[in-house]
């Protein structure tokens, strides 16, 4: 049998290693998921690094990776092709999930439970012994090439009757969970993602770790890692650390005034 990624297209290559820090055994247990064939679903707040790690994982596999950032318009078509027409001709177009399929890519369907449900049924055949995609409007199946792989992530933070996975769908995967990193862990991604001095990254985890204490008055959720870096790209780029924390961190957590008040005294106290 070819490669799984022999005919790979370059675009769907990671070719540079992406910076990613592992906090456990989550690597060991992805390669072995991988080396059985076996689908992974990856739970854990925003931003905490779960799309990182599937690209991390991706570059040390030599697979090629196709990501689909679901939403509640997305169709099974979407996902597996459709038929168009082009200078009075019908051409079939392979959808991203179909790709994978293909060419033997990771799948990396992002925040899976903002999809249709009856979108996320079609991923089935493909997470048990069949491994097989079915495409109704051509009447074809398509066996997965060696080396295809489905990855789903989900924030349980979100969870609700309306929004949550069937257990059909939850038991075909096997299940990584992902938080935020220890505090020093957490430091050293963000000085190395943002270029800030080490003090100053201590200083913006933090932060983030007292406003992950305040969930209970408001908050959704709290200050994930990527803003706390991004924070500290704002900083990089010469504004002052009071302000690059409240555009990049405050404000995109809540429009409560209040609970922005509370948040400014917190960035006062550090900055």
């Amino acid at each position: 049998m070819a490669s799984a990624d022999a005919d790979a297209p370059v675009s769907h290559r990671i070719t540079d290693e992406p910076y990613y820090l592992s906090i456990g055994n989550e690597v060991s247990l992805f390669e072995a998921a991988a080396r059985s064939a076996l689908p992974v679903m990856l739970k854990g707040p925003t931003g905490c690094g779960k799309t990182r790690f599937v690209e991390y994982m991706a570059w040390r596999l030599g697979r090629p990776l196709i990501t689909v950032a679901c939403h509640e318009d997305l169709f099974a078509s979407d996902l597996i092709g459709r038929y168009l027409l082009k200078n009075d001709e019908t051409l079939w177009l392979d959808g991203p999930l179909t790709q994978a399929v293909r060419m033997g890519a990771i799948c990396y369907l992002d925040e899976v439970v903002e999809a249709r449900k009856d979108t996320t049924v079609v991923i089935h055949p493909l997470t048990d012994n069949r491994r097989t995609l079915f495409i109704d409007k051509r009447r074809e199946v398509i066996p997965a090439t060696a080396g295809f792989q489905l990855v789903i992530s989900y924030n349980p933070g979100y969870q609700s009757l309306l929004k949550d996975l069937k257990q059909s769908t939850r038991q075909r995967f096997v299940a990584l969970n992902f938080d935020y990193p220890a505090a020093h862990q957490e430091a050293e991604i963000v000085a190395r993602e943002s270029g800030v001095e080490p003090n100053t990254a201590q200083a913006l985890v933090r932060l983030g770790g007292q406003i992950r204490n305040i969930r209970e008055h408001g908050l959704t959720e709290g200050a994930s890692t990527r803003l706390l870096i991004y924070a500290g790209q704002m900083m990089t780029q010469g504004i002052s650390p009071a302000d690059a924390c409240r555009v990049a961190i405050c404000l995109p957590l809540s429009d409560d005034e209040r609970l922005q008040e509370t948040l400014s005294e917190l960035v006062d106290d550090l900055f």
